[in-house]
């Protein structure tokens, strides 16, 4: 099987794609109820570490599992039909079929989203080892940037294991060698925690958050310390178009913080997949062979 698909470009990228949308899918499950069971679980452990007594009953959560996804308006039970990526969203004409209420644009642009940023991997890394986990990788920077776009956190739950992740599958060098991604690992976390606490003595303000020092380090462990300025350079860059066309556009408050978290996201993501091209391509601009 995996023969026929490395021989069949065609193939690989339609199956690619369908595997994307289905994995967007279960993605916008993520976003949305993620943040709200790690909610749920700190406030349960802060009532047990403050020795009060038992914390009176709450609901809890749903999981990312179960239930089912339904309706956040009238409780309606998505069916499998209407569940079928982008294309469910289309034929309901972004109404749920209970009760008529809108349906957030925002699940079908995250499906949309992860299936062409799928296919874009695949296209760069074929199938095999580089690809698949390429593709772990890019799964778990969608659901962080909407998460952090949405809360202003990056959990733990999605950082950790991309970090780890991105260790192991460099033992055998597959995106860098594995002395550069443990350097890089390291110096992805120190860097901008020290940029944090420099800012805050200066200011007595906090620019960012710590799960932006272990975001930063996920790349250090994927790419090797050697594309972290480039990555700076992008997600500041990123940072600066999207930010003013948010001010110019729509008119957002210049003095609202705005999360860093996606625009690492962007930059790490761009770096993964052509940082060697752009480093080479601006060392051949300055002359530096």
């Amino acid at each position: 099987m995996l023969h026929v698909l490395q021989n069949s470009a065609g193939l690989v990228l339609g199956a690619t794609a369908a595997l994307g949308l289905i994995v967007g899918s279960f993605l916008n499950v993520v976003i949305h109820r993620l943040p709200a069971r790690l909610e749920f679980d700190w406030r349960r452990q802060c009532d047990e570490l403050a020795g009060g007594g038992a914390p009176p009953p709450q609901p809890s959560p749903p999981g990312l599992v179960r239930p089912g996804s339904h309706c956040p308006h009238c409780g309606h039970a998505i069916t499998a039909l209407e569940n079928v990526p982008v294309l469910s969203y289309l034929v309901l004409r972004g109404r749920c079929s209970a009760c008529g209420e809108r349906i957030s644009w925002r699940y079908p642009v995250v499906e949309l989203m992860t299936g062409t940023l799928s296919v874009l991997v695949i296209w760069h890394f074929g199938v095999g080892i580089a690809g698949a986990t390429a593709l772990l990788l890019t799964w778990g920077l969608v659901a962080l940037a909407w998460i952090d776009v949405d809360h202003q956190i990056l959990p733990d739950a999605i950082v950790l294991p991309l970090l780890w992740i991105g260790l192991l599958v460099n033992i055998d060098g597959t995106f860098t060698d594995l002395p550069s991604a443990v350097i890089g690992a390291a110096a992805g976390y120190l860097s901008l925690w020290l940029v944090y606490h420099v800012f805050r003595l200066i200011t007595g303000k906090e620019g960012m958050g710590y799960g932006d020092f272990k975001l930063f380090a996920v790349f250090g462990a994927w790419l090797g310390w050697q594309l972290l300025p480039l990555i700076i350079l992008l997600s500041a860059a990123a940072g600066a178009v999207i930010g003013l066309a948010g001010i110019v556009a729509l008119g957002r408050d210049r003095n609202v913080p705005i999360p860093f978290g996606p625009y690492l996201a962007i930059a790490g993501w761009i770096a993964m997949l052509w940082g060697d091209d752009i480093t080479g391509a601006y060392l051949r601009f300055v002359g530096i062979p």
